[in-house]
């Protein structure tokens, strides 16, 4: 596997000019940028969520339900660019520029030992929301990315989240962000 190499971020989540690779970024701590894309449906006028469970294999909370797709923004990409990549890469969604629409950003910072190493996050994220007709059945999994995917009540999951930490990673940031871009879409739906 070839090193990946990311754009340093401020707070703002502006480019500050230095790059760092995969490796230095999460044993250092150093802000970076990520793409986040929340796969969403309407059902008996109830929002549902597509979650993500993470390959056993991840370097990050591994076996846990996740965003339904993310991932980090390569330097010199930029975030949308990313978020397309990523959709397509991990469910094998071909979407559109236009289809992901942008809900916001939020941070993610923590430190946490992961398959005995010391792992440092500290992103910036852009949130993305796809709203077209998904098939679960008929997505092509990156396995060493997903292990499966489920949909879930938005209401629910959010609920869930906080106490459930042993099944889910989901930054609650995220979902935070998402449900403030569905509840200021109101009868927009």
């Amino acid at each position: 596997m070839s090193t990946e190499y990311f754009d340093v971020c401020d707070e703002l989540g502006n480019l500050t000019g230095a790059v760092v690779s995969r490796d230095e970024a999460h044993q250092r701590g150093i802000r970076h940028r990520t793409a986040h894309v929340w796969v969403v449906r309407r059902r008996e006028g109830r929002w549902q969520v597509l979650l993500q469970k993470r390959s056993a294999n991840k370097d990050s909370f591994p076996g846990k339900y996740d965003t339904s797709s993310a991932g980090h923004i390569r330097a010199g990409d930029a975030p949308l660019e990313s978020a397309l990549r990523e959709l397509e890469e991990e469910l094998g969604i071909r979407a559109k520029p236009g289809q992901l629409r942008p809900a916001g950003h939020f941070d993610i910072r923590f430190e946490k030992e992961f398959h005995g190493r010391l792992f440092r996050d500290n992103e910036f994220a852009f949130v993305y929301v796809y709203r077209e007709p998904v098939d679960i059945d008929a997505l092509t999994l990156q396995a060493e990315e997903v292990e499966r995917v489920d949909w879930f009540d938005l209401e629910a999951a959010w609920a869930e989240l906080k106490q459930r930490r042993d099944i889910y990673c989901v930054p609650s940031e995220g979902m935070a962000v998402l449900k403030r871009y569905l509840e200021a879409m109101g009868n927009r739906q």
